[in-house]
């Protein structure tokens, strides 16, 4: 495929707030023999953008900018033809992302987006998983906070404890940041239809079947109180679904494998006010004025400034156990929704584009698509993947 496509990696959507932190990533960090461009519906802002990147990096005065509009379908399919990974940033992917992972299953070209949209998900593996596996393209959704560290974490849990057991692990989320304009639109949308996400959901059961051969993978709702160690809150995700489909992937995870995601914070009133919170906002989503008030209050392509960015960090700490073992590990980064998340997605295209990988194809999670040359990758990126302590439990 080398040959024949001019392109590695296209990055869609570089003229947004995420997309244009993934950009410069790039810029900084790509090897000199990557072929890669910038794809996007205004070419004045895509050259305003590539000049932003000349300036970091002077190779990229030339870099090739390619018109793709999710309304112009020849032209989304004209990009997949072209390279052989495409990163888009342009969500909501329920309104903007199939045309694209339609085109990409077609190609058989590799596709990442950062969504934590259930809903698309569920819908794109049962319209395209299929059609991806025929052609060879791996399709990876929430390769971005939402869900490399729970789910790149918990493969790196479970590494550490005995094979052919049972293995239940319980990841607890504690972050600092600042949500943007896109993924404030995101999250309305999923809160304003959540019969939609349901009807996916069983949907995709139906297609898949009972699940994985003589093992049972399992999503736990309630920490074990050996594990808590503040006031948590079950964390309303698509991370749980994700290291599950991993899970389900893999015979390392055990005949017997469990997962519970949660929120870890120190004092119980911010508990009680996170909870109030996502409950107001998903049930003033409901109804079309109060979801239009909601909508208007963050515009999409704002995000947090460079120096709110730099006081962001994340933690995820994972308690697992199995065979009479239990190990305690951690993530841990920087500006957990953009600048670590621009990290990642660059890093899983760099990933597929240049590693050797495991033979995989269709709808696939980061763990099961690039699992130890991603994490080698991130860790060396910065975002660290550590045992805290390990023994008998």
């Amino acid at each position: 495929m080398t040959g024949e496509r001019p392109y590695d990696i296209v990055l869609f959507g570089a003229t947004g707030f995420t997309g244009e932190l993934t950009a410069e990533y790039l810029a900084e960090h790509a090897p000199s023999e990557a072929r890669w461009a910038l794809a996007g519906r205004n070419q004045a802002k895509l050259e305003a953008v590539r000049e932003r990147l000349a300036a970091i990096n002077p190779a990229c005065k030339d870099l090739p900018l390619l018109h793709a509009d999710t309304t112009d379908v020849s032209s989304i399919e004209a990009v997949a033809r072209a390279t052989r990974v495409v990163i888009t940033t342009v969500g909501p992917y329920i309104k903007y992302g199939e045309p694209l992972v339609a085109a990409c299953a077609g190609a058989g070209t590799d596709y990442l987006d950062l969504t934590g949209e259930p809903t698309f998900v569920d819908r794109m593996y049962v319209r395209h998983h299929a059609e991806a596996v025929r052609n060879g393209a791996r399709i990876v959704h929430a390769a971005g906070f939402d869900s490399i560290p729970a789910d790149l974490g918990v493969y790196f849990t479970v590494k550490q404890l005995p094979e052919g057991v049972p293995l239940h692990v319980e990841g607890f989320v504690r972050a600092s940041g600042d949500a943007s304009g896109g993924t404030w639109h995101s999250a309305i949308g999923i809160f304003s239809d959540l019969r939609g996400m349901v009807t996916a959901e069983r949907e995709r059961r139906r297609l898949e079947g009972p699940g994985p051969e003589g093992r049972k993978v399992r999503i736990s709702r309630r920490p074990t109180p050996k594990a808590r160690a503040r006031w948590t809150l079950p964390f309303p995700a698509i991370d749980p679904q994700i290291v599950a489909r991993s899970a389900a992937a893999n015979e390392r995870y055990g005949p017997d494998f469990s997962y519970g995601h949660f929120i870890a914070v120190k004092r119980l009133p911010m508990a009680a006010g996170m909870a109030v919170g996502a409950t107001a906002a998903m049930a003033l989503a409901q109804l079309p004025p109060t979801r239009s008030l909601l909508l208007r209050m963050r515009t999409p392509g704002e995000g947090p400034s460079a120096e709110q960015r730099a006081k962001h960090w994340f933690s995820e700490k994972f308690a697992g156990e199995g065979g009479g073992e239990r190990v305690i590990t951690e993530v841990r980064g920087g500006d957990p929704g953009y600048g670590e998340t621009a990290k990642m997605l660059a890093e899983s295209a760099l990933c597929l584009a240049f590693d050797d990988l495991p033979e995989t194809a269709g709808q696939v999670t980061t763990a099961t698509a690039m699992g130890d040359a991603l994490i080698t990758r991130l860790d060396r990126a910065g975002i660290t993947f550590r045992v805290l302590s390990a023994g008998g439990g």
